[in-house]
């Protein structure tokens, strides 16, 4: 039904305006509760009552009965329509007052109200269609009638001349209500599509102000932890500075100490020449040897190794050495306390747990390498044992942080990441990433990626090393991945709670991968990661 003939359908014949709060008579016929309320009381004390469109009567007043379901096609039909006042668009016909249209005659080329619609001439070619004051686009700019199709060839809509003697002549064309339904239907799978990508935005949106939120926690703590440990760092070495501003200055109080000794010395030595000359000058015999002291004056050897040592020690002070120790056992002692305050992480020392290596994987005897194999490397038969080419760590984490770092230049194919120990050992989604229960970065030869629960992330760019680094923070739940190239390049994070323990897992597809040391000595981080 058309829309200018459903609007006759929900007119009341009272107020000629779309049915407000709708009830019904006895006789069937509907109307605005407002309306046929001031129709029954001017009916008051006349004897009887009467259905204003049917004349039905009645003796006693009337039972109004609320007719939900065409208050409901009304509130609908309303809902659907444009807002009259606001089209700006108003009735040809209504010159003393403006009113606004309900639909435009594009053959007369004029806009009416519901009052002038019901007048209008219902001809088939008398086209209404919704208020416009644009009826010149609503019609062939060639033939100046009214557009009627749709050309699918040329997406253009066309007239009726158009289509049979124009250039459009053989086109492929519909009816514009028809064109325009398809249209309709391709608009709403695209609308569909936004809505979901719009869903997975807020969800990321969801995420990040979460995330946002931890991070702000986190900041505050840090700030405060930050603000301590400069605090006692300036405390720290204020106090070494003294220390070796001390050892400093006192290199030349020792020498002069040792000046003042060495003085006395001499003095001493001096009066025991003076003694030892008047003591030869002397003539009588019985007067040198009864010299009592004489003992003390021929020990010419009492304490002179002692001065030498300390005279060559003196001489030879490494002062600036003595500085440069002070100093570097202060400074270690302060880089330690950087540590504790900021749990700096050590490298696992991962090895690789021989009774989950698939069959034809071999172990190196350190057992940080796997190499693929022709060759089945008869393995007892654990439960354990994978039938893909994977292998898990003999290690597993279940707080702290940790990381841990791969050496994948010597394979086409590889998966790296971390694995709960209930992960299955057969069939296709046991491989690290297809399933819950890991959290895998892969290369497959052509592409970088993420994957989880078998959902694949790709990579936007793609590694500038040939070493990965995998770090673990247990308590946040986050599992992150990094390219080891110069400066440290973060990769992708995986945030969850962890329910269960975690293993390192290598995957591999030919070739080999080896497990590396904590230290990357080209990184901005070296010195943190190394302490």
């Amino acid at each position: 039904m058309a829309s200018g003939d459903l609007r006759a359908e929900l007119e009341c014949s009272v107020c000629l305006n779309i049915y407000t709060d709708p009830v019904m008579l006895r006789c069937g016929h509907n109307f605005c509760r407002v309306c046929i309320d001031r129709v029954l009381d001017t009916q008051e004390g006349s004897g009887g009552y009467s259905c204003p469109e049917c004349r039905e009567e009645f003796l006693d007043r009337p039972v109004l009965q609320r007719n939900m379901k065409l208050r409901n096609i009304a509130e609908t039909f309303l809902s659907a329509q444009p807002d009259r006042e606001k089209s700006g668009v108003f009735c040809t016909h209504c010159v003393d007052s403006p009113v606004p249209a309900v639909r435009s005659c594009l053959l007369c080329e004029v806009s009416l109200c519901d009052k002038h619609l019901r007048v209008h001439k219902k001809s088939p070619e008398h086209v209404l269609c919704d208020p416009t004051l644009s009826m010149e686009s609503r019609k062939c700019s060639v033939h100046k009638e009214v557009l009627k199709y749709f050309c699918i060839e040329d997406e253009i809509c066309i007239c009726v001349s158009c289509s049979l003697a124009g250039e459009h002549r053989g086109h492929q064309m519909e009816i514009l209500d028809e064109a325009s339904e398809k249209k309709k239907k391709t608009l709403r799978n695209v609308l569909q599509k936004l809505l979901t990508k719009r869903e997975k935005t807020e969800e990321r949106v969801q995420s990040l102000q979460e995330h946002r939120r931890k991070v702000e926690e986190e900041e505050a703590g840090d700030t405060e932890r930050v603000t301590a440990l400069f605090r006692d760092l300036k405390r720290r070495l204020e106090d070494l500075e003294k220390r070796v501003l001390r050892d400093i200055s006192g290199r030349a109080e020792r020498i002069s100490i040792s000046i003042r000794d060495l003085e006395i010395k001499k003095e001493e030595l001096s009066r025991k020449l003076r003694h030892i000359e008047e003591l030869c000058n002397v003539t009588d015999p019985l007067t040198v040897l009864q010299e009592s002291d004489t003992g003390d004056l021929c020990d010419t050897e009492d304490g002179d190794n002692e001065d030498r040592e300390r005279h060559e020690d003196l001489l030879h002070d490494g002062g600036g050495l003595d500085v440069a120790g002070v100093l570097h056992t202060g400074l270690s002692d302060i880089i330690t306390e950087v540590n504790v305050y900021f749990y700096i992480q050590r490298a696992a020392d991962i090895l690789l747990d021989g009774n989950t290596a698939n069959k034809y994987l071999q172990i190196s005897d350190d057992r940080k390498t796997i190499s693929r194999s022709h060759k089945d490397q008869n393995y007892p038969k654990t439960p354990e044992r994978f039938q893909c080419s994977q292998v898990l760590s003999s290690q597993s984490f279940s707080s702290g942080r940790h990381y841990w770092e791969v050496d994948v230049g010597g394979s086409e194919s590889w998966t790296v990441g971390m694995c709960y120990p209930s992960i299955e050992r057969r069939g296709f989604q046991s491989e690290i990433g297809w399933n819950k229960k890991s959290w895998g970065l892969c290369w497959d030869g052509h592409q970088y990626e993420v994957i989880h629960g078998s959902k694949k992330i790709p990579l936007p760019t793609n590694l500038s090393s040939n070493r990965v680094r995998i770090d673990l923070d247990y308590e946040a739940g986050r599992i992150s991945f990094y390219d080891l190239c110069d400066p440290i390049r973060h990769l992708h994070t995986f945030t969850t709670t962890f329910t269960e323990p975690l293993h390192a897992g290598l995957w591999v597809g030919d070739s080999c991968i080896k497990i590396c040391g904590g230290r990357w000595e080209n990184s901005a981080q070296s010195l943190v990661t190394s302490q």
